[in-house]
């Protein structure tokens, strides 16, 4: 199992969508994408996306500082 960190904190729709996307294409089934962000809508479209793609959205984390992480199993 490989673990991938996508850091795109401060970045705006749909640029964490798209990274989160492009890091799922490379990942093998079993993988973990770690999704690190700062933009509020999303911390909800990214879950959203993954459900519908069917992966197990594993963990959402939120900060103090409205920093959160979302963990993505492949």
């Amino acid at each position: 199992m490989t673990e991938t960190n996508i850091d795109v904190r401060g970045q705006t729709c749909p640029v964490p969508l798209v990274e989160c996307r492009k890091a799922l294409k490379k990942a093998a089934p079993g993988d973990e994408i770690i999704i690190l962000g700062t933009h509020p809508a999303s911390k909800k479209e990214i879950p959203m996306a993954c459900t519908a793609m069917g992966l197990e959205v594993m963990e959402i984390e939120e900060n103090a500082d409205k920093e959160w992480k979302i963990r993505i199993k492949r």
